[in-house]
């Protein structure tokens, strides 16, 4: 797949959610098409390289990207904060509710990316919306949704490595569970940080692909 070039712009930005604020980073794309919410996983914070390089990807395509953290630093000092699925969830809402108040970022497409426990935030917060137009999880544990899972209406795209056995099957699990569209693409050989050559290139094309066919089906490539 070839992407298109787009020049933008990255905006550090403080996102306010109760007595905390969260801290991110906003990347603009001119013109953009869209917009996804990075969702990262137990313990990681914004600056993920992994999500990072997603994001990057994602931004050629001319979709926005905002990478936060869910928690404080404060709050990621308690491990149980961390595995808490209900307030992970709340705070990738608070964030979409900024970020579509923003006139830069008014009316785009939103889309949600999940890694590890993050995974299971975004189809929490999808959960019984309709302005959320597309999920991907990486390496993600959506089993953790639960019974968010059949009242998820995104389009909902698991991938997982095809070495990360017990991951794989969680995976499986839920998808059954979901109502969506919804599809699961194992990365050969990849285990779970998709660490091996060329295997996070391919979470990268996955999620491109997916986003762009749900947030931008207009989008024309060349």
């Amino acid at each position: 797949m070839t992407t298109h070039s787009h020049a933008h712009c990255e905006h550090s930005s403080s996102i306010p959610s109760g007595p905390f604020a969260l801290q991110g980073d906003l990347m603009l794309p001119d013109n953009a098409r869209g917009m996804v919410l990075f969702a990262h996983g137990s313990g990681s914070i914004r600056l993920s390289p992994r999500n990072r390089s997603v994001a990057g990807r994602l931004n050629r395509s001319g979709l926005a990207t905002l990478l936060f953290d869910l928690l404080s630093e404060q709050e990621a000092e308690d491990r149980d904060n961390i595995f808490d699925i209900q307030l992970l969830a709340a705070r990738l809402s608070t964030a979409t509710a900024w970020a579509t108040s923003l006139p830069a970022l008014h009316g785009l497409p939103v889309g949600y990316f999940g890694a590890s426990t993050g995974a299971a935030a975004a189809l929490v917060a999808a959960s019984g919306r309709r302005d959320i137009k597309a999920v991907v999880s990486r390496g993600g544990r959506p089993d953790l949704a639960g019974h968010w899972l059949r009242r998820v209406p995104a389009p909902t795209l698991l991938i997982v490595g095809g070495d990360d056995a017990d991951v794989l099957n969680l995976n499986r699990w839920a998808l059954e569970r979901l109502r969506c569209r919804k599809r699961m693409e194992v990365v050969p050989g990849a285990t779970h940080l998709f660490e091996q050559p060329g295997a996070l290139d391919r979470v990268a094309e996955l999620a491109e692909t997916w986003f762009l066919d749900c947030l931008a089906p207009d989008f024309c490539f060349t």
